[in-house]
């Protein structure tokens, strides 16, 4: 049977790339915002039609292509319920009272002049506690955004900052899942691998937070000491507000730390968010309620509505409506959608041998230490483009060039770094990315609108490629590496 298969050619294994790059564009173009709810699903499972059919022309069988495609989904359902869990999440601590508390202080302590270098810090420092860039994106994430909803500051850059602190901090922490990833794969040690990843990552960060602050300074549309104070009034008129309001957030960040699974600990957060809106915002629920059912039925009904739709507030203020009425299962349904297509597509392409195929014509020609670490980390983003899952992107390269690193004799240092370097930090910049989906449906910012302001996830790739050339920190093994034992040896 494997006789009968037919190695792609390079045509073979671009021309589904390219088409979906194609139909991505139009997408874009026809439908603007809204092309990530619907029209890049198209486009996703019409490319992964013609990669099957090219696989299928070259001797695969559908049997074999729907296996792996059933295979590459199934990789992704633990971020899908992952989602689910955040979607309940934030619709519970939008009526517990939770989040509103967050930004209550938020308005209180943040300047608008350090807004965004203070925002990019504060989950920098969340991040690289519990481990998760998820985790912070929807819990202190979500918060800023309320805040700088209430400083009139721009959404854009404040999903930036949030993106770039989350995945500094998930990308040094030792509790952090890429981070363990990226060197179990290459071969290298945890702790070595941090240490020597610092060289490239602390610089990113300091440029990112300067950039940040020049952003802050600049600021001509701050919100007035007037504009806030409004702010917080109303949500003081609107919740019942007190430090009790976060405790959710900290059992939540203390499970993270005691490194339970996503899933579970988000999901215990969520139901710790209703059993405190049922406690603490009583009038709230009832207002939601109505007078149709007895008390204790109408409660129930809110707190149950909130986990799997989310909750719609109706305060004099319609930026607070608009910033607190969402959450909900179903809120995170179309992300679901969107990536159980982008998996499918990059399923096929491995399955059938096309993705190999185009690292191996990536790689030909390398010879000095930059162009393999360059090429190791415009693989890593192919890889994140075309498989939409970021560990994807640090699994397939680094099987494929670890013994490329060693023959050429460096370290595999360089490798769990370019690893990080190209695949953890890219990964949110993609719309159609597990994790570009992921923050969409958190932060309400469109990838392609914060791409320009995440500046830590797009310097720190580039500063990456500039060490390699330029011959910066790069670790060659010492004795270089031999393939066969020297012919004088008896």
């Amino acid at each position: 049977m494997t006789d009968s298969i037919k190695p792609p050619s390079l045509a073979d294994a671009l021309i589904p790339i390219i088409a979906l790059i194609l139909m991505m564009g139009g997408a874009v173009y026809l439908f603007g915002d809204n092309s990530s709810y619907g029209p890049n699903q198209i486009a996703l499972l019409l490319g992964t039609g013609i990669a099957a059919i090219i696989g299928m022309k070259n001797g695969h069988t559908w049997k074999k292509i729907e296996a792996g495609i059933v295979d590459g989904i199934s990789m992704a359902l633990g971020a899908c319920l992952i989602l689910l869990a955040v979607g309940s999440l934030i619709g519970a601590w939008m009526l517990s009272g939770t989040v509103p508390m967050l930004i209550y202080y938020g308005l209180g302590l943040l300047n608008p002049s350090f807004f965004y270098a203070a925002a990019c810090l504060i989950c920098a420092v969340v991040a690289m506690s519990i481990g998760s860039s998820w985790t912070t994106a929807a819990t202190v994430g979500v918060a800023l955004m309320g805040v700088a909803s209430g400083m009139e500051m721009s959404a854009a850059v404040t999903a930036g900052a949030v993106v770039s602190g989350s995945y500094f901090g998930d990308k040094i922490s030792p509790l952090s899942e890429t981070t363990n990833l990226a060197p179990a794969v290459a071969g290298t040690d945890l702790f070595d691998h941090i240490r020597y990843m610092l060289w490239t990552t602390v610089p990113s960060f300091v440029l990112a937070l300067i950039l940040f602050m020049v952003l802050g300074f600049s600021e001509s549309g701050s919100a007035t000491a007037v504009r806030i104070e409004q702010m917080q009034v109303l949500l003081q008129e609107s919740f019942s507000l007190g430090w009790y309001l976060l405790a959710p957030l900290v059992v939540l960040l203390i499970l993270a730390v005691k490194k339970m699974p996503a899933f579970p600990a988000v999901s215990i957060g969520a139901l710790l968010g209703v059993l405190w809106a049922v406690l603490f915002q009583q009038d709230v629920v009832l207002a939601m309620a109505g007078d149709e059912d007895s008390p204790a039925i109408g409660m129930l009904k809110v707190v149950w509505t909130s986990l799997y739709d989310g909750v719609a507030f109706s305060t004099p203020d319609e930026n607070l409506n608009s910033l607190l009425s969402r959450g909900g299962m179903s809120s995170m349904l179309n992300t679901i959608w969107l990536i159980i297509c982008a998996m499918s597509f990059g399923a096929v392409l491995e399955r059938v041998g096309l993705l190999k195929r185009t690292v191996s014509a990536i790689l030909r020609g390398a010879t000095s230490a930059g162009d393999m670490i360059s090429r190791t980390i415009l693989t890593c983003i192919g890889t994140n483009l075309v498989t939409a899952d970021q560990y994807m992107a640090i699994v397939m390269p680094g099987r494929m060039y670890k013994e490329e690193f060693r023959k050429r004799g460096l370290d595999q240092l360089n490798l769990s770094r370019s690893l990080e370097d190209g695949g953890t930090l890219t990964s949110p910049l993609i719309p159609w990315n597990t994790c570009g989906a992921y923050m969409q449906g958190v932060l309400m910012v469109h990838p392609f609108e914060y791409i320009f302001y995440a500046f830590f996830n797009v310097i720190n790739p580039v500063l990456a490629v500039v060490y390699a050339y330029l011959g910066i920190k790069i670790l060659r093994l010492d004795p270089p590496f031999k393939e066969s034992v020297e012919e004088e040896n008896p």
